[in-house]
């Protein structure tokens, strides 16, 4: 591309800048539609026809969409305004502006600081268990692309369990302690964190994102007690999507917790202030809570989940 300082603005190279959806992007493919980790849902702007005059106002308009997305995306960029009568000089930064905003979309907007949130449903079990508690909830959006617009501005799904204590026996202090380990999940749009600490980290999975899930259950994380008896109870946590990135539009959340640990009854004698089953795992909570996009730096307009709902609820 002939785009050097002193050199006169063609039609074909804004085109470029505007509209190119091969490396390096234009301004509609990483802050439009997009495809894949590219794209925020923003307006697309207009091309410029052959043979005509760039206009300022045409140059303006790409470069408050840059400004824009250097906003949400908190990126650095360096090019400027013109007004009308200017001799239309080369934005020398510009190919670079496009280039830095192009990476920090493709990366998920980790810098992005403009997410609030809100609740995203919750389940509990509906008793206490001596097994296995399962717990699997959805969330879903209004398209495919919004979806990915989601995460692509920084966007996450928060997945939080938690037990219900002072039930019955040691198990709840065994399952308050994994679900405190590991605190919140944050999916996000390549990997995801964990806030907790502590217990046996059995499966490590926090390098997926939205991006890696597929239809089958990935496990984001697995701990294993380290309470001494009880060095066989697990607290699991998996993610899915209901079909490829580009299609999908609703994403599951298993919560799996599991008590092999071998139980103890008290019925004769028992005496007053000892449970009458001491292992009894308690009521276990999944709950999820959407890190929407919001549109104070930049975004046209919030990002936002449609629905959720709970898909399975068991425990035997």
């Amino acid at each position: 591309m002939a785009y050097q300082a002193g050199d006169t603005i063609l039609d074909d190279e804004y085109n470029t800048f505007v509209g190119s959806a091969v490396s390096p992007y234009g301004y509609n493919h990483f802050a439009g539609t997009g495809s894949g980790e590219y794209g925020l849902g923003q307006a697309s702007i207009s091309t410029v026809s052959a043979g005509n005059t760039v206009q300022a106002s045409q140059w303006n308009s790409l470069f408050t969409g840059l400004d824009n997305i250097a906003n949400h995306t908190n990126s650095s960029i360096t090019s400027t305004s013109v007004s009308a009568g200017d001799t239309i000089a080369i934005k020398a930064a510009l190919e670079t502006d496009l280039a830095t905003l192009a990476a920090a979309v493709a990366a998920g907007s980790p810098s992005a600081t403009a997410i609030s949130t809100a609740a995203a449903g919750a389940s509990s079990n509906s008793a206490t268990w001596n097994s296995t508690s399962t717990i699997e909830r959805s969330v879903t959006f209004a398209s495919a692309d919004t979806m990915r617009h989601y995460f692509n501005a920084g966007g996450y799904i928060r997945v939080t369990p938690s037990a219900t204590t002072g039930i019955d026996g040691l198990k709840d202090t065994v399952f308050n302690d994994l679900c405190t380990a590991v605190g919140n999940i944050d999916i996000k749009a390549h990997a995801s964190t964990r806030s907790g600490s502590g217990e046996t980290l059995t499966t490590n999975g926090l390098a997926n994102g939205f991006h890696d899930l597929t239809t089958s259950y990935t496990t984001i994380l697995k701990l294993t007690s380290d309470n001494a008896g009880y060095t066989s109870d697990t607290l699991e946590i998996q993610a899915k999507l209901n079909a490829a990135v580009g299609t999908a539009v609703t994403m599951t959340i298993k919560q799996i917790a599991s008590d092999p640990a071998a139980d103890t009854t008290y019925t004769a004698g028992n005496t007053d202030g000892v449970p009458a089953n001491p292992n009894e795992a308690p009521i276990m909570t999944l709950t999820l809570t959407e890190g929407y996009p919001n549109n104070t730096e930049g975004l046209a307009s919030a990002i936002r989940v449609s629905s959720n709902a709970e898909v399975s609820n068991t425990q035997s």
